[in-house]
């Protein structure tokens, strides 16, 4: 019994010291080496860029007053269309009271000129229809009377339109009313009825009071980098793309690229701008992010490989084409355009050729 247990403790043993060495051993072996089998192919290959800006519309206006004064009404409001010419505000005026008094002094000569003038002249009438005085002088008597009158007239207008903006021989004309200078949307109205304005001088700007854009007439606004401005001209075709609206895409083309760049992170950029065509009954807002996608280049119906096919040595490029014998062989290629995925061969493979690609490890099957 005890010859036995002895037996089958060295077997016992010696089966676990085999069955470590053989798990060692399959253990230590290297992996199995496959390759991904690839086909040469036929197809279109583009070189394109994407680039960010937004859509703006290509006629946008700052609507100001032509007088200062308080916003007294406001007879739009953002997002309504408006006609050229039509009204958007009313204001109150407040003159300057410098002006105001000098437009006061200014009528009071200008009527003591007038009575001065309409007395002279009733007494060159008497005289002249006695034929005491020449036509000569009774006419340079009537014209001074006709200056004198305008004179006042002048200076009552001038003093009504100080005063309250408008004045009585021309109503049409009012000041007071800030009206649109082009058809369109009222993107923003940015004062509120109270709020004082000013018109635009030398020293100021003046204050907006409506913004109004022709949003039938939109263009995307970017920047591209200097190493991709060379690939573009004016009249390429643009696909741009709104996030905001699901990435919906309409066509553009490109109508601008400019001649200075200007620096943007450290980078230099060039602004371009593309004419969008937008759909009838989508409506595009003002201030859209947009992407523009641009094709740089093309190449139609070439043969091409997955640019991980390829092997680079230098300056040449090569491929491991499979032969009847399953095995491979290193071909020298001539390659073309690549959109990053696939790469044009223009001399070295056929159609339909089979090429190896990335490699695939595998542990192999016990």
């Amino acid at each position: 019994m005890k010859k036995f247990f002895r037996y089958f403790l060295l077997a016992l043993l010696a089966l676990l010291f085999i069955g470590t060495f053989v798990f060692l051993y399959r253990k230590s072996r290297p992996q199995e080496v496959r390759y991904q089998e690839l086909e040469v192919v036929q197809t279109d290959i583009r070189r394109t860029t994407v680039v960010t800006g937004k859509i703006q519309p290509r006629d946008e206006v700052n609507i100001k007053p032509q007088i200062n004064g308080i916003i007294s009404e406001l007879y739009k409001e953002a997002g309504q269309e408006v006609a050229a010419n039509e009204v958007i505000a009313k204001l109150k005026v407040i003159p300057d009271m410098n002006s105001l008094s000098s437009a006061q002094s200014r009528l009071r000569l200008s009527e003591i000129n007038l009575k001065q003038a309409q007395t002279n002249y009733e007494r060159e009438k008497v005289l002249f229809d006695q034929k005491l005085v020449s036509a000569d002088e009774y006419e340079k008597v009537l014209q001074a009377l006709n200056q004198a009158k305008e004179e006042r007239a002048a200076a009552k207008d001038a003093l009504e339109v100080i005063r309250d903006g408008v004045s009585s021989t021309n109503k049409t004309g009012s000041s007071t009313l800030v009206r649109s200078t082009i058809s369109g949307l009222i993107l923003d109205i940015p004062v509120k009825v109270g709020n004082s304005v000013i018109q635009a001088n030398t020293l100021n700007e003046g204050t907006t009071v409506a913004t109004v854009a022709n949003m039938n007439d939109l263009i995307f606004d970017g920047n591209i980098d200097e190493t991709e401005v060379g690939s573009l001209s004016e009249g390429m075709p643009v696909i741009i793309t709104i996030g905001a609206l699901q990435n919906y895409s309409f066509d553009a083309t490109l109508e601008y690229i400019a001649p200075k760049a200007v620096e943007n992170n450290g980078s230099n950029q060039f602004e371009i701008k593309a004419a969008v065509q937008v759909p009838s009954g989508q409506t595009i807002r003002s201030g859209y992010s947009a992407n523009a996608e641009i094709v740089l280049q093309e190449a139609a119906q070439v043969l091409a490989v997955p640019e991980s096919a390829l092997e680079f040595a230098g300056d040449s490029a090569f491929v491991y084409v499979r032969g009847a014998d399953n095995g491979y062989t290193r071909t020298p290629v001539r390659t073309g355009l690549s959109d990053g995925i696939h790469i044009e061969i223009k001399e070295g493979l056929s159609l339909g050729q089979k090429v190896r690609g990335n490699q695939i490890y595998e542990e192999k099957k016990r």
